[in-house]
This record gives C-alpha cells, sequence and structure tokens, in this order.
C-alpha cells in the first residue's frame, strides 16, 4: 500500500457512448484496484470520483467516503451517462468544484497533492488545452491515460509534465488492469519519512517526493520547520470556553464568572438561579441574574413602583403611536398592524400595497451558448418588465442581478443601483458570456454571494422577503438539487423560468413549494411575455383585487349622502350662474328630501 502520505485524489472517468458496457466495468476495476491499494482515511488520502459525457456528474466528493468498502459499493452503483466526450467540461468542474475545500480537499498550505486521473477513450468533443492549463496553474496534477482510441494529442495537452511520466497509452480495456498495477507505482513513489533523517521533533508526513513535519496539539512549528514550542491553547479561540479560558502547557481549563458555575461540559457556564431560593415575593415572574434577581410582568401588565407587582395596561391608548391602521399593545411595549393585503413598511408605522413593499430580488440568468445573442436581448427586456413592476429604492425593493453560463458572474448586487431607470440601464448593458449551462454553481453563488449583507441583503432579522429568480433555457451541466435546497432553506422564496430546451424536472426541483405558484415556462424566447404577468400574480397576489360596496339607496345613510352631494352640486351651480329655473327645480328636489328625512327620523325616535 502507498505509504508516502496523504493524497487528494479525483478520478474523472470518461462514459461516453463510445465506452460499450462491458469496458466500462473495466474502468470500475481499474479504479477499485488503485483505490484497495492506498491508505484512505479522513487523514491521509482522500477519493472522490466524477463521470462525464455532455455533462459531469458527481458520483462522491473527496468528502463522502473514508473507507475502500464504501468507495467500492458507489463505484459499483454507477450508471454510464452514454452520451457526448465533454472533457473539457470535466477538467472545469473538477477545478472549480471537486478540489475545493468545501468538497473535502485539503487547503493548500497542507501542501497535499492534489491529483486528477483523467481516464478516457475518444477525441475530446471541446477545448481541452486552456481549461487543463489553468488546472495545472491552480495546483492539480493530470495524469492523462487513454484507453484504445485515444488521441495522444488531447491526452499531451491536459497532462501535467513532465509528459513522459504523465502521459499513458493503453492499447485494449483488456489491458487496463494490469496498467493499473504499473500506475500505482508512478503514483505511490517511496515514503521520504522512512527513506530519510527527517529530523521532525514530533511527526513527519510524507508527500510525492518530499515531507514536512508536524506538532503535537498544544503545539506550534518554529521557524526551523522541524521543532515544535508549546503554545497559548486560549489564544486560538478553538477552547470552546464560555466565559474565561486558562492556558496550561499543550492544555487549557474554563472558568466561569462570579455568580456562574461550570456545566458538566466543562466548558458552559449556567446562572446561579436565585429565583429558586423562593423569597422573591414577584406577583407575576422571577428572573434571575448574576448575584440577584428582578421581577417581570406577563404580556399586557407592567412592573409597579414597588417592583414586585404587576397591572394591566393598554399603551396604544396612553402614547402617541403613529399607527396608520391599527395600534396593538404587546405588555410593556406596541406594534402598529396593517390590514390583509398591506405590509408594514419599514418605519413600522405605515401600510402600502405589495407593489411599494419590500423585496430583496435576485434574478439568476441563463447565458449559455443556446441561448444565442438575439435570444439574450429578449431576455433582457424580460428583465426590464419585471423591474417595471417593482418600486425599486435604498429601503423599498431592491433588486440584484446573476449571469452564469460555465462560470457565474455578479453583474450588480443589491446595493449598486437605488432607482429602476438605473437598473434598467445597467441591464441593457450586460453583455452575453456563451459556453456551458452551470445552473447548480449559480446557485451556490446566489446563496452564499448574492444574499449576503455584504452585496446590500437585508438582515433576516427586518423580515424583508428574499426572492430568487432563475432564469433558464436548457439542462443544468451540474447538480442543482443541493443548491436549490439549500435557497429554500434559508429563507429565499424560489422561482423558476424556463424557455425553450428547459427540463421541467429541474425547474421543480429549483422552485419553492407550492411549485405550481413558483415555475414558469414558454415554448419560446419571443412568447415569454405572460411569465412576467405569472411572476406579479405569485409574488403580488393582491394585486387586482379589490372590493366594490354595493348599498341600498333607500338606506338612510345613503340619503344623508345623497343630500349632502345635492347641496355642494347646487352651490356649485350657483357659483356658475346656472339658470335660475334649474335652481327652483332642484331646490324643490331638495325640500322634498328635507321633509322625508325628517319624517325618518320621527319614526326612528317613536321606534326607540
Amino acid at each position: 500500500k502507498c505509504r508516502t502520505g496523504p493524497l487528494d485524489i479525483v478520478f474523472v472517468i470518461d462514459s461516453s457512448r463510445s465506452v460499450r458496457p462491458f469496458e466500462f466495468e473495466t474502468m470500475r476495476r481499474f479504479m477499485i484496484d488503485i483505490i484497495g491499494n492506498l491508505d484512505v482515511g479522513p487523514n491521509a488520502t482522500r477519493v472522490g470520483v466524477i463521470q462525464y459525457s455532455s455533462q459531469v456528474q458527481n458520483i462522491f466528493s473527496l468528502k463522502t467516503f473514508f473507507t475502500r468498502a464504501e468507495m467500492e459499493k458507489a463505484i459499483n452503483s454507477i450508471i454510464p451517462l452514454a452520451q457526448g466526450t465533454m472533457t473539457g467540461l470535466a477538467i472545469q468542474y473538477v477545478m472549480n468544484v471537486a478540489f475545493t475545500t468545501q468538497e473535502g480537499a485539503r487547503p493548500l498550505h497542507k501542501k497535499i497533492p492534489r491529483i486528477a486521473i483523467i481516464v478516457t477513450d475518444g477525441r475530446p468533443q471541446d477545448r481541452v488545452t486552456e481549461v487543463a492549463t489553468h488546472a495545472r496553474n491552480a495546483g492539480i496534477e493530470i495524469y492523462a491515460v487513454g484507453i484504445q482510441r485515444a488521441d495522444m494529442n488531447s491526452l499531451r495537452a491536459m497532462a501535467s509534465p513532465p509528459l513522459e511520466e504523465h502521459v499513458f497509452l493503453v492499447e485494449s480495456f483488456e489491458l487496463i488492469q494490469q496498467f493499473g498495477k504499473q500506475f500505482q507505482d508512478k503514483l505511490c513513489g517511496v515514503d521520504m519519512c522512512v527513506e530519510q533523517e527527517h529530523g521532525c521533533q514530533h511527526s513527519c508526513v510524507s508527500t510525492t517526493g518530499s515531507f514536512y513535519c508536524e506538532c503535537n496539539p498544544g503545539y506550534r512549528l518554529n521557524m526551523d520547520g522541524k521543532t515544535c514550542s508549546p503554545v497559548d491553547a486560549c489564544a486560538d479561540g478553538r477552547h470552546g470556553c464560555q466565559h474565561q479560558c486558562l492556558s496550561a502547557r499543550g492544555s487549557y481549563s474554563c472558568h466561569c464568572r462570579a455568580g456562574y458555575r461550570l456545566n458538566q461540559d466543562k466548558r458552559s457556564c449556567s446562572m446561579i438561579d436565585f429565583c429558586s431560593f423562593g423569597n422573591h415575593s414577584c406577583q407575576h415572574e422571577c428572573v434571575s441574574i448574576p448575584n440577584g434577581h428582578y421581577c417581570r410582568c406577563r404580556s399586557g401588565f407592567v412592573l409597579q413602583p414597588d417592583g414586585r407587582s404587576c397591572h394591566a395596561t393598554d399603551l396604544c391608548n396612553g402614547v402617541d403611536h403613529g399607527c396608520e391602521f391599527k395600534c396593538v399593545s404587546a405588555g410593556s411595549s406596541y406594534r402598529c398592524v396593517c390590514p390583509e393585503g398591506r405590509r408594514l413598511q419599514a418605519d413600522g408605522k405605515t401600510c402600502s400595497k405589495c407593489g411599494a413593499g419590500h423585496v430583496d430580488l435576485v434574478m439568476v440568468i441563463d447565458g449559455s451558448k443556446s441561448v444565442r445573442p438575439q435570444n439574450f436581448e429578449l431576455v433582457k427586456q424580460f428583465v426590464n418588465r419585471i423591474v417595471d413592476l417593482l418600486e425599486v429604492s435604498p429601503h423599498g425593493t431592491r433588486v440584484g442581478l446573476v449571469q452564469y453560463s460555465s462560470r457565474v458572474r455578479t453583474e450588480f448586487p443589491l446595493n449598486k443601483y437605488h432607482s429602476a431607470d438605473e437598473i434598467k440601464k445597467a441591464v441593457m448593458e450586460v453583455e452575453y458570456m456563451e459556453k456551458g449551462t452551470m445552473t447548480g454553481l449559480a446557485l451556490k453563488h446566489m446563496v452564499e454571494h448574492s444574499f449576503s449583507e455584504l452585496e446590500g441583503a437585508r438582515p433576516l432579522s427586518y423580515n424583508i422577503p428574499r426572492i430568487g429568480l432563475v432564469f433558464t433555457d436548457g439542462r443544468s451541466q451540474d447538480d442543482i438539487s443541493e443548491w436549490a435546497r439549500r435557497a429554500k432553506e434559508s429563507g429565499i422564496t424560489m422561482f423558476a423560468v424556463g424557455v425553450g430546451k428547459a427540463v421541467e424536472e429541474e425547474l421543480r426541483a429549483i422552485a419553492s413549494e407550492p411549485v405550481e405558484q413558483h415555475f414558469s415556462y414558454s415554448a419560446d424566447f419571443t412568447t415569454m411575455t405572460h411569465l412576467v404577468e405569472n411572476f406579479k400574480l405569485n409574488v403580488c397576489p393582491e394585486e387586482g383585487k379589490g372590493v366594490t360596496e354595493i348599498r341600498s339607496p333607500c338606506e338612510c345613510e345613503a340619503l344623508v349622502q345623497f343630500q349632502t352631494n345635492t347641496v355642494a352640486i347646487l352651490q356649485s351651480l350657483t357659483e356658475k350662474n346656472i339658470l335660475w329655473d334649474a335652481w327652483a327645480c332642484w331646490a324643490c328636489s331638495l325640500a322634498q328630501m328635507t321633509a322625508r328625512l325628517e319624517d325618518l327620523e320621527k319614526q326612528i325616535a317613536n321606534k326607540k
């Protein structure tokens, strides 16, 4: 087995349609044989596997499994994709996703070798030279293994130097297992900690062709890279002590402040419950504080001057609350509420309809090559129609825009522009990206960056709705399920808009519940105007709704209103010198109406 120290290895397996089923089985065996001779574990060698054809599929990442049995089971469960041969796309995924610390790769300063083993049987259908160069510059060592029909020039363009040690061509699938034994010797090398005098005071970690020293917990490596010195175990902030940390040589202990006691976990502290002594005399509730206690009243009551008894109160009647619609008392405070269909504005007092409400909206648009330039202009018009629905301002609705293809680019964050005109102008200046369709990567970017407070999202405590709208025209080339789930779990309401060859299953996976209200589809870019209206109705369901009050003209209140309106009209006619005979007619009608009202008043008084 390899004993040269830890490695981070990712197998990149070609499962295009040219690889026949029995040939794919030999590739499984190749991976299992190599893994079987590695020292795998969280602190030893970590292994990940991806397969690719026209898209990339992650089988398991570097952080998923740490036993050979689990890895072998996952490899045996792979179902070949059987499509094209997008090797460049696979290398891009290896660089952008597979070798990130989020997926289990150790940080670069640890000097753990990052090794990608690409196994393919044909010529790539995309460009590999540029993306392979970027991957190598990022510290990834690439082995290119070609089988049978593989193109040697493509293998040499992908592999790390020296090429004679990183490029291999196997004549047939039947010989790949025999080749695996030779390849293992290239991969493993020798254990440098055993082969030479390392001089490490505590422990030696072997790497390919070298080694480095590590210190035991509680110690740090000195400048000579070999000896170790004790560290302040409290200084790194990882001690977990709630109150105070006292450092000892290579260790520490936790202590609590006065009025607290240390819990059984030896880290957290609990306040001494002075209320439990039974002598507080509080009418409602007793609250313990360090070295004492105080009395507190239940909601709707205020504490009296004696500090113990409570009295009911209604603050809405005793203060100038300024609520536009209604004030609701809540114990020692109050809050303003709005009628159904209206929401409270940022000042906490006035109400507004959905159009003037507060929303943090991030639109994520597909800029892949399948969209085409003329349709991308239609997409920008679509975005601006949505902006027209909103009242954009620093304290109202904020809008951000993200474009993605094989990579992700923030066109402008939520805090960039403060008016609809600024946003619409910026949208029309966005440049088309082209290339692939990494929708999962775009969702990840949206969750981790676009809705951060750094980029203008209001804090969650403000209860400002967060809305993500994803626009796509085709199948994603990476997995979307994880980051679609994370987006919704983080409180983002997700809308999915698909056009043309968009996949309904992916749109539904992105959309929030109820799904039918959060995803839309149009067969063609030129017929997607209705999608804007769908978005408007689902974001602002009260739009277009209203109540018309129908009253009987014979009701007393209706008659009084008619009288008031009539007098106003007569006065207006008089001021304009309208004919006096019109005045006489109206005056007659008014006299009759007044008499009828007096009669009604008498009838009401008699009934009382």
